[in-house]
């Protein structure tokens, strides 16, 4: 190369290079097998594709060729047949079954969301966890603390949700992870009848109820504990779940507790009107009352009363038409009953 590139001579070229003059003038030679032999081995690649040269060259002596072993690995070198590397199959993205307007949370266990995150034991060793929240409620259905977790685990905790606590999803919704994805999570929802709602792959915002149970977790948990062992670590995080449900105020429940707001939506007492979008407004409901009995005023929180003014029958302001508002009277007021 470097004589006919740069136009050196044959002493200046192996100087430069490094090499004996007497390698340049001998010519290769060649092997008589050598063309056969190279038509085997690319005939044997196509035939056993994951096999590599030890292979091809214990079927060459089982052939009857007399050949070496490092021969058959510089050809197999030589004819670019080295194994390529092996990759495991996986459905990149999960296929939902629900159109888009019925991905909103309207009711208790109408959409249970579940996702991943990771820790470590104070050994180095890592800690899988599974989340599974109720989009509704926000209640931490489960918390699940394992070495591993695959798609099969995935449906143990589903079903023992289901067991435990009597109730059923209509929907899950979750990513494009190898656990989501899996046949057995399929089969799962194909067999109980609920549907799945897959996110955009990369796109973490369109699962934000579980995404911030994550960081709800990391930041008051994961971050402050240190778990000696896998036990220890279940333990505090079942207790984590435990008063996260029944203990921690959320906002978007009016301040309260997921617990309380699922126990609330049972009985008519003190029904807050909050969604899971987190409006905060709370209504009070009212009792049952006899026929006849004269319906209380509601007040919504925004407004301020005076008790004394109400009692007291004089003459209300008037409006801009000139009529008086009502004011009730003292019997009036005791015919009430609070809410």
């Amino acid at each position: 190369m470097l004589q006919d590139r740069l136009g050196l001579s044959e002493r200046r070229a192996c100087r430069y290079a490094g090499q004996s003059r007497s390698s340049q003038r001998r010519e290769p030679l060649v092997a008589v097998d050598d063309a056969a032999l190279r038509a085997e081995l690319r005939a044997f690649s196509r035939t056993r594709p994951r096999w590599g040269y030890r292979q091809a060259h214990q079927h060459l002596l089982g052939e009857g060729w007399s050949i070496n072993r490092k021969r058959v690995q510089r050809l197999w070198r030589e004819e670019g047949l080295r194994v390529p590397q092996k990759r495991r199959k996986r459905l990149r993205r999960g296929e939902s079954t629900v159109p888009g307007d019925r991905l909103r949370a309207e009711r208790p266990d109408h959409v249970w969301a579940f996702d991943f995150q990771f820790d470590v034991t104070d050994d180095g060793r890592a800690v899988k966890l599974l989340y599974v929240v109720d989009e509704f409620t926000r209640e931490a259905l489960a918390m699940e603390a394992e070495r591993r977790i695959d798609g099969d685990k995935v449906v143990d905790v589903l079903d023992r949700i289901i067991a435990e606590q009597n109730r059923r999803p209509q929907l899950v919704r979750c990513d494009n992870g190898p656990e989501m994805t899996s046949v057995a999570l399929r089969d799962w929802c194909r067999f109980s009848r609920t549907g799945a709602a897959f996110i955009e792959p990369g796109s973490p915002w369109e699962n934000p109820f579980v995404e911030s149970f994550n960081s709800r977790v990391r930041d008051e948990l994961l971050s402050v504990e240190v778990f000696s062992c896998l036990t220890e670590a279940k333990v505090m995080i079942e207790d984590f779940r435990v008063d996260y449900n029944r203990c921690r105020p959320h906002r978007a429940h009016a301040m309260m507790t997921p617990a309380a707001f699922a126990a609330s939506l049972q009985h008519p007492l003190l029904r807050p009107t909050a969604t899971a979008a987190g409006e905060g407004i709370e209504q009070p409901s009212q009792l049952p009352r006899p026929a006849g009995d004269p319906q209380p005023v509601a007040f919504t929180p925004g407004q301020r009363h005076n008790q004394a003014e109400d009692i007291t029958p004089t003459s209300a302001p008037a409006d801009s038409r000139g009529a008086h508002r009502h004011t009730p009277t003292t019997t009036q007021l005791s015919q009430q009953v609070d809410p």
